[in-house]
């Protein structure tokens, strides 16, 4: 039980900031459009100060919270893979990307900090750089998805029904006009999911097979 708590806790964590860091930034009385200019973004930055950066700090503070989990869990699939252990860690390296790639995405807060000072071009730019950021943790968490789900076929990591279920989730991270569904609501779900199921179903036979080998 202490084992399994250690590991829901940041998880758990981990989505409450997101949900939450999102909600305060993104509730505030007059959000932006995806085609505002420079100039109309920095009018909403300055307008929403406070929000943008108590959303934004709160967002980050999830994905260090990702990371911790991330760290937890390297430790439960590095268990159940033995040997040299590199799915666990390809799925513990492509988690830091997706929590620093995560920070990135909340340009805003930066520019939001420097609200009297920043000139409309650069709070357009920091607005529109976090689209990148975006992308790159679409792609990293593939990888994510993809090393525990073959932990969980090959060894019963996680279960083999939930491995199929992170590969239907990074199947989407692919297709780029659909694939940040798959981030926005995928990753939460994967997160808690995952934290509930590592290690609940790992079989003698799946577990003989690295030694058979």
């Amino acid at each position: 039980m202490r084992n399994r708590i250690s590991l829901l806790v940041p998880a758990v964590l981990a989505v409450a900031l997101w949900i939450v860091g999102m909600v305060v930034a993104q509730g505030t009385t007059d959000n932006i459009s995806d085609g505002a200019t420079d100039a109309q973004v920095l009018a909403w930055i300055q307008s929403n100060k406070n929000p943008v950066i108590m959303g934004g700090w709160l967002f980050m503070l999830g994905c260090v919270a990702f990371l911790w989990f991330a760290g937890v869990l390297r430790e439960r699939l590095a268990a159940a893979e033995g040997g040299a252990h590199t799915y666990a860690d390809l799925a513990f390296g492509a988690s830091v990307a997706v929590a620093v790639l995560g920070i990135g995405t909340q340009g805003d807060t930066a520019a939001a900090i420097n609200a009297g000072d920043v000139s409309p071009a650069t709070a357009g730019a920091l607005h529109h750089v976090g689209d990148l950021f975006f992308m790159g943790a679409e792609l990293a968490l593939i990888a994510v998805l993809a090393a525990t789900a073959v932990l969980g076929f090959r060894y019963g990591a996680v279960p083999r029904w939930w491995a199929a279920f992170g590969c239907v989730v990074a199947i989407v991270l692919v297709i780029g006009p659909i694939g940040w569904a798959a981030l926005i609501f995928g990753t939460p779900i994967w997160t808690l999911g995952t934290c509930l199921l590592v290690g609940r179903e790992r079989s003698p036979r799946r577990a003989s097979v690295p030694a058979h080998a």
